[in-house]
């Protein structure tokens, strides 16, 4: 017990000393109709003394790519065009999850339409850890089991990583997990790599600073979420009957009618919709 005590304090030492970015790989199948399409995305555990934020690294690439082409825009003809950009499979994660210490109170900022919400969630993480011993990689984990999002979960938690945290919302066993798979094997993380980061190489561009964000509960942010999956282009709609939308182009950069705008949203989302039907908290899609 002295020993472990010992490993303990000098791994707290270590790991606290700096700001910490553990790195993983989300594995997950979108469409339970094709198993055979498994998505791949690498993920941003950061921890500082404050808490942690955990998002998605590709789609932090591909915002900041982005940002940079409409500044660009914007500094070239003053204005900026709406663009109907290629859907691609990377990078589709674009929530990003906070947890504040030491209550691990959980939020989870997200955009719905123009508005961007934060989304507190009070709901406990029960865990059953288990007896079951083994070694990942360089970790030496246990095993724990809980349910959460309508799914059953199975942890493997390292002591020699002293932060009760982890993917994703999980969070509040007696070391960070090192990997995490449901029951259904569709929805996988694996810790790959730990490192250092500084605080500016979290934050977005000052142009694409967080708007305002508007605080609700789980329940609200459910109905809010099941309204637009069912109604798409309803923002839009409202956006260009208010002259906020300009010219609409096509991928290609040709000018597009706004009727024919509308459409290919409502057909693009229908179509995706239907692929995606493996959400990681599942019960959200229950009315």
């Amino acid at each position: 017990m002295k020993k472990f005590f010992t490993i303990f304090l000098f791994a707290t030492a270590l790991f606290s000393a700096q700001n910490q970015r553990f790195i993983y790989n989300y594995t997950y199948i979108k469409d339970t109709l094709n198993k055979t399409n498994i998505n791949k995305e690498l993920m941003y555990l950061d921890i500082n003394k404050e808490g942690s934020k955990f998002y998605s690294r590709d789609v932090f690439v591909q915002d900041s790519t982005m940002m940079a082409l409409y500044e660009k825009q914007i500094k070239t003809t003053g204005g900026m065009n709406v663009i109907a950009a290629p859907q691609s499979n990377k990078g589709s994660f674009r929530n990003k999850i906070f947890k504040t210490y030491p209550k691990y109170e959980v939020s989870m900022e997200t955009r719905i339409g123009r508005d961007v919400f934060k989304v507190s969630d009070d709901r406990p993480i029960i865990w059953k850890i288990l007896p079951e011993k083994e070694k990942i990689d360089n970790w030496e984990t246990q095993k724990a089991t809980t349910e959460f999002g309508g799914r059953k979960w199975t942890a493997w938690f390292s002591t020699e990583l002293p932060f009760q945290d982890g993917p994703y919302k999980f969070h509040g066993l007696p070391g960070l997990i090192v990997k995490m798979e449901d029951n259904s094997k569709t929805h996988q993380f694996d810790l790959k790599g730990v490192s250092k980061f500084k605080e500016a190489e979290a934050k977005p561009s000052e142009f694409n600073s967080p708007q305002k964000t508007i605080s609700i509960d789980e329940k609200q942010y459910q109905k809010l979420f099941l309204e637009n999956r069912n109604d798409p282009a309803k923002t839009m709609r409202q956006m260009i009957s208010s002259g906020m939308i300009g010219n609409m182009k096509d991928q290609n950069g040709s000018e597009i009618s706004t009727a024919d705008f509308i459409k290919k949203i409502e057909i693009r989302a229908k179509e995706n919709n239907a692929k995606d039907n493996n959400l990681i908290e599942i019960d959200l899609l229950k009315s």
